[in-house]
């Protein structure tokens, strides 16, 4: 693609985005809210507007591309749109280091639960915290243990070897506590040092050394939920669940229980 707009003359003036889709495909990772499934390589080049090679540590969300396409193109975000368009930031005309968090969601990722819920979880990660709030604790946030329609036990956590070791050694003493991290229910809120722990590994939500950044982080993300209509924030009903799954045929009957 790349040397066919050369050969066009109209590779400078064109926006080019490398990036990614989602996190890692393993255990905590993919279909997580921890780092290893939000954070992704973003790479842009567009040498008729962006001039030189910058590297920015600011907060950008996929969603944010759509309406940075619009305004490249001499465009206005529609009004409903709330992601933010990061053109400023590649022209110069942001200031970097503005974007200082971000917000993440989660709702259904796969049909691998009873009924075809979700796990509706909310973050928000700045360079210091990152706070997550699951709003159906007592749902398994990688899938059910049973097997539900197109997939297996735990099935929002993509198979291969690392869910299949830790799943077959669960029990041992070494292994319990990785299938805990990655595969048992999750308190309401959690909370990470990433300054202490980069790896988002010992939830110090319950610390009462934290109550401040908890406190602080939980009013953010309330803010973020109510300002963009988020209908967890309305009036938090399972509205999600509703919605028709186009994927996957299924292979095992669903539960009639």
């Amino acid at each position: 693609m790349l040397k066919q707009l050369e050969t066009a003359g109209k590779l400078d003036n064109t926006l080019v985005v490398m990036t990614g889709d989602n996190g890692w495909p393993f255990p905590r990772c993919k279909a997580n809210l921890y780092d290893g499934g939000t954070r992704q390589p973003l790479a842009v080049r567009w040498p008729a507007k962006v001039k030189g090679v910058r590297v920015l540590d600011d907060f950008i969300n996929l969603s944010d591309l759509a309406p940075t396409f619009l305004e490249a193109g001499g465009l206005k975000p529609r009004p409903e749109m709330t992601a933010r368009s990061f053109l400023g930031l590649l022209t110069g005309a942001e200031k970097p280091g503005s974007r200082d968090r971000v917000f993440v969601e989660r709702e259904r990722h796969a049909n691998v639960r009873q009924g075809d819920a979700s796990y509706p979880s909310r973050a928000i990660r700045t360079h210091e915290f990152l706070y997550i709030r699951n709003l159906r604790p007592n749902r398994w946030p990688a899938g059910d243990p049973e097997v539900w329609k197109a997939v297996g036990p735990f099935g929002d956590c993509d198979n291969g070897p690392t869910k299949e070791f830790i799943l077959a050694h669960r029990t041992e003493p070494v292994l319990q506590p990785l299938f805990k991290l990655c595969f048992d229910k999750r308190p309401a809120e959690e909370l990470y040092d990433l300054i202490k722990d980069p790896h988002q590994l010992s939830n110090v939500a319950a610390e009462s050394g934290y109550a401040a950044a908890k406190k602080k982080l939980r009013a953010e993300l309330d803010r973020w939920m109510k300002e963009t209509d988020d209908p967890r924030a309305i009036s938090d009903d399972d509205r999600w669940d509703q919605y028709p799954y186009f994927g996957l045929p299924e292979k095992i009957p669903a539960s009639t229980k």
